[in-house]
């Protein structure tokens, strides 16, 4: 049995566990998508979706050391990373000193409605509470544009599980939740979006990791 997760001061738990690791979860996830083909699939496929919707901005929603947001710009997408740890933040600019990271959280940011082409959440939903997720997903589709892409990465599963320690055997206090797909869908619906692709694997990402690829939908008369 998984262990009964509080959402009390979880913000605050995340923001000091990943200062933590920075530099240790840096040197350990660098290349990990060159061991990952179904992950670059659906990096893709997003980005060719970006594309085909006339490009724009794409915000990389808990971007960690940037890893992503710069794969991101090698598909040409103009993306930029955005991450609660202000050692995340620092790693990723030092790593990718020509891209652009700022520092706030998913779960109150500043970006304008309709503004993102597309937003990426690659396991980073992870650490949120149930109870902030369907808020967290209402101000992703808040902030794209009609049709634009969201790929969201996730560990699949029905526990929570506090960690204790992580990347190098640092302390970490942060709950990770597991979640299935169909409540994951479930939410995303609920938020105004339509999923376009999902999968569900095992690879150097997650023990069993789930990937879902959604579009806001049309604004309709």
């Amino acid at each position: 049995m998984g262990i009964e997760p509080s959402s009390d001061g979880w913000l605050e738990d995340t923001r000091t566990s990943y200062d933590t690791v920075a530099e240790s979860y840096a040197d350990q996830t660098r290349n990990l998508l060159d061991e990952t083909p179904v992950e670059r699939t659906f990096l893709a496929k997003f980005a060719d979706l970006v594309h085909t919707n006339g490009g724009g901005p794409v915000a990389d929603m808990g971007c960690g050391t940037g890893r992503i947001t710069a794969h991101l710009r090698q598909l040409g997408v103009d993306a930029f990373g955005i991450d609660l740890s202000p050692g995340m933040i620092k790693v990723a600019r030092r790593e990718h000193p020509d891209l652009r990271f700022e520092l706030g959280s998913m779960a109150d940011f500043d970006l304008g409605d309709g503004s993102m082409a597309g937003l990426v959440a690659w396991y980073s939903l992870i650490h949120l509470p149930d109870n902030e997720i369907s808020s967290v997903l209402t101000h992703f589709q808040r902030v794209l544009r009609p049709g634009g892409p969201l790929l969201l990465g996730f560990h699949v599963g029905d526990k929570s599980q506090l960690k204790t320690q992580g990347y190098g055997g640092h302390p970490m206090k942060i709950y990770v939740h597991r979640r299935q797909p169909g409540q994951m869908t479930s939410w995303l619906n609920a938020a105004g979006f339509n999923i376009e692709a999902h999968r569900t694997l095992t690879s150097a990402e997650s023990t069993l990791g789930g990937i879902l690829l959604a579009r806001r939908q049309l604004d309709t008369p």
